[in-house]
């Protein structure tokens, strides 16, 4: 006999993210960038030159993650460290003409991704549901 968890909102939380994580994976993939640079990108799409600083306070995410993804980025071709030229300790991240060549399709691939996991939803239960979200979010302390 298969014992059943509850559903508690911190697994349903999971489960979701990894479902809209999964959806992003597979659109984003074939145009070389993996979900979890994704918010890398939009914040270098807005503004770019910023550091590793400004980026994970953006992000926030934790600083082994961001360096670790930014070294895949360079790697990958979509991103270039370059030397502040005010503070020689820091590097300020660029992106490749090929990120920026990919910004319109990477964004309609996370809008299809977002449609699939959506489908079905009327656009107000959508919208309703990314309310609750950020009220959530709000409601933990986190940005």
């Amino acid at each position: 006999m298969v014992r059943q968890r509850p559903e508690t909102a911190i697994s349903l939380a999971t489960q979701f993210a990894r479902g809209m994580t999964r959806a992003v994976q597979l659109r984003a993939a074939r145009l070389g960038f993996s979900p979890g640079q994704f918010p890398i990108l939009i914040e270098l799409w807005a503004e770019e030159g910023l550091t590793q600083r400004q980026l994970l306070d953006r992000v926030d995410v934790e600083q082994a993650t961001i360096a670790n993804t930014l070294s895949r980025m360079e790697r990958d071709g979509l991103v270039e460290r370059r030397v502040h030229p005010k503070d020689k300790r820091a590097q300020q991240i660029f992106l490749t003409e090929k990120a920026r060549a990919m910004r319109e399709e990477a964004q309609t691939a996370v809008a299809e991704a977002e449609d699939a996991v959506f489908a079905g939803f009327r656009r107000f239960e959508k919208e309703l549901l990314k309310e609750y979200i950020r009220w959530a979010i709000a409601n933990s302390g986190k940005p």
